[in-house]
């Protein structure tokens, strides 16, 4: 349980940082046989902080859980 916190800390604290990520996909604008063009089409994906937030408190929770069972 303690690795499933730290983990669940880890992950929360990347989405919290960095909200969103780019990635680009290549379509095909012209195709005559031999000749191609192509472009590159950006796509953004957005999430809020506010998820990176409830993922390091679940962790937190789960790490606490641990501590506290391996102490009794």
């Amino acid at each position: 349980m303690k690795t499933t916190g730290i983990i669940l800390l880890i992950v929360g604290l990347i989405l919290t940082i960095f909200t969103s990520f780019k990635f680009f996909t290549k379509e095909k604008v012209v195709d005559l046989g031999k000749v191609e063009i192509t472009t590159e089409k950006p796509h953004k994906v957005n999430w809020s902080p506010i998820i990176g937030i409830a993922i390091m408190s679940a962790g937190g929770i789960v790490l606490l859980l641990g501590y506290r069972k391996n102490h009794k």
